[in-house]
């Protein structure tokens, strides 16, 4: 059975569709992610992306009077009140760390966190919805 909560999100992606943002059918989001409504066709999310609560995905620049298109790749997490500014390119197998402020293009694979938001861990892998490989969890970094 599936449950309302899950309704209410696809019918979220729906509306969002309409709007005319790139969402994979596939994708998921909280109830209050924020995605900016002012350039929609500038948002797009890749295939079993989550996007999680009070995150903050922008397409336009009101101050630089800017709309840029923004890209999050194939399972990737934006985590908790994160920010995503306009024109940034987020690749695959991403994990953004709660209240990330992300202002510049970003690899695959790897894990950001901080204000700017910069690299912690490289060479990582995602399953669905950014979800970290256990084979990750104990993996040294050049980062630490």
């Amino acid at each position: 059975m599936i449950m309302l909560r899950d309704w209410l999100i696809r019918l979220k992606i729906l509306y969002l569709h309409r709007l005319g943002m790139d969402i994979a059918s596939t994708a998921r989001m909280s109830m209050s992610a924020y995605f900016d409504k002012t350039n929609p066709r500038g948002i797009h999310i890749g295939e079993e992306s989550f996007v999680a609560k009070g995150a903050l995905i922008l397409s336009h620049d009101f101050v630089r009077s800017k709309h840029a298109d923004t890209y999050i790749g194939v399972r990737c997490f934006i985590g908790v009140n994160a920010i995503i500014m306009p024109g940034v390119v987020i690749g695959d197998s991403v994990v953004v760390g709660a209240g990330a402020v992300v202002t510049k293009s970003v690899p695959s694979n790897c894990i950001i966190a901080g204000n700017p938001a910069r690299i912690i861990r490289s060479d990582i892998n995602t399953t669905i919805y950014g979800q970290l490989c256990s084979k990750n969890i104990y993996k040294r970094s050049k980062y630490n």
